[in-house]
């Protein structure tokens, strides 16, 4: 049995290692002392989707770093194929009913009536399309939103214009005023300024990085020629259709220049047909699904991970493999701007023409590889799930002092 990476790829289904003791007391501490015992998450994906990615990981990891303390959780989602509608995974709740649309308003339904128990505070995921817990939410409450989706809206939904453009309106005019006085968290500065530019106060927006996985360490031995690998799901705004562009002119500076593409997803038979009209078969792979020790050692094996990506709340690949102390080449954007330092842990390109220099530069320069190589794993120390998850229950308990301070004797329900 398998549960989704991720990048979408299958993984053994074997526990992650536990936080530590000191942590666990910690997380545990800052609860008892808010009154936070049972905590609802809302996520319109399941970490078991087929299409999950880094969004599905952050709530998972989170949700079983707080399990793992005593806080009692409980996930709401959509269907996953293939699994039970209600099972407990890491030791919290997975509640997974109605489809990808008619999960909003059935789990605003089912809180406002309680059908899965009462809770002591409420996670909004908003991945797209919002909850609007503000409307029907009482009680602490913080809101995850790790980007702005801006273009994605018409890259995603390219077959449904009027849908993008209600998606869009929805995030730019809608619901920053339903949520502006909402505790928000982001993934990163850059994805902040992108809210505040849509009108989120700057006082409740919280800044909080994702972790990398322990798993992630340094070791094993590069391949003898230059190895880019780059890891995703096969969609739009991924854009590793200018990624393959980029190592075919790379390749006239560095004529052994190979690329794998690890994971699934819609875009893989255009990306085929892009390869094979760009005669490139003999050096790029599209290595599907790969398994997470394979993964690993394909990050420690590579010369540079790389993203071509147009948005990214993060770009959890390229901290993972920075973690097994492979620099990184990717678009300047916002979310891989922090998680690339520019210069000291990867290159950050403008453009297509200079992700193709930077990947030869890559290939051709041992010392500048060395040099991003320590970077990559001092930068990478800085991130991890621990501080993450305690640093999101901080910013739930301060909701929930608050509340008990307007509130006064009486506890919210």
């Amino acid at each position: 049995m398998v549960i989704q990476s991720p990048h979408g790829l299958p993984r053994p289904m074997t526990p992650h290692p536990t936080g530590s003791s000191d942590q666990r007391q910690k997380l545990g501490d800052i609860a008892a002392a808010a009154g936070i015992r049972r905590v609802h998450m809302l996520a319109w994906r399941d970490l078991d989707d087929v299409e999950a990615g880094g969004s599905e990981v952050h709530a998972a990891t989170v949700a079983r770093l707080w399990s793992e303390a005593g806080i009692e959780v409980v996930m709401r989602t959509s269907y996953a194929q293939g699994h039970p509608p209600r099972e407990r995974r890491d030791g919290y709740e997975v509640i997974r009913k109605a489809g990808r649309y008619m999960v909003f308003p059935r789990a605003a339904l089912s809180e406002l009536g309680h059908r899965y128990g009462q809770r002591d505070a409420l996670v909004e995921i908003w991945n797209g399309m919002p909850f609007f817990s503000p409307l029907w939410a009482r009680g602490p409450r913080v809101v995850f939103l790790h980007h702005v989706h801006a273009d994605m809206w018409k890259m995603v939904l390219s077959e449904n214009p009027t849908l993008a453009r209600l998606g869009d309106t929805m995030e730019r005019k809608v619901a920053p005023l339903l949520y502006r006085h909402s505790r928000m968290i982001t993934l990163s500065p850059s994805s902040k300024a992108e809210m505040l530019g849509l009108g989120f106060h700057d006082e409740l927006v919280e800044v909080i990085p994702p972790g990398v996985d322990a798993r992630f360490t340094p070791g094993g031995t590069p391949t003898p020629h230059p190895t880019i690998v780059a890891v995703g799901r096969l969609v739009p705004v991924k854009r590793f259709d200018r990624l393959i562009r980029a190592v075919v002119a790379a390749r006239a500076a560095a004529p052994d220049l190979t690329l794998q593409i690890v994971g699934t997803g819609p875009e893989r038979g255009h990306l085929d047909e892009l390869i094979q009209s760009l005669d490139a078969r003999s050096f790029v792979t599209l290595a599907g699904r790969v398994g997470d020790d394979e993964l690993i050692d394909l990050y420690r094996s590579a010369w540079a991970v790389a993203s071509s990506s147009v948005r990214e709340g993060w770009g959890m690949t390229l901290t993972e493999a920075a973690a097994c102390g492979t620099p990184a080449v990717a678009t300047r954007i916002p979310g891989h701007i922090d998680a690339v330092a520019d210069g000291e842990s990867g290159l950050l390109a403008d453009d297509e023409q200079e992700l193709a220099s930077h990947l030869a530069r890559i290939a051709g320069d041992a010392a500048l590889r060395q040099r991003l190589h320590e970077g990559a794993l001092r930068h990478s120390g800085r991130f991890t799930w621990g501080n993450t998850a305690t640093r999101i229950l901080e910013v739930l308990a301060s909701e929930a002092h608050g509340r008990r301070v307007e509130a006064g004797p009486a506890s919210i329900a």
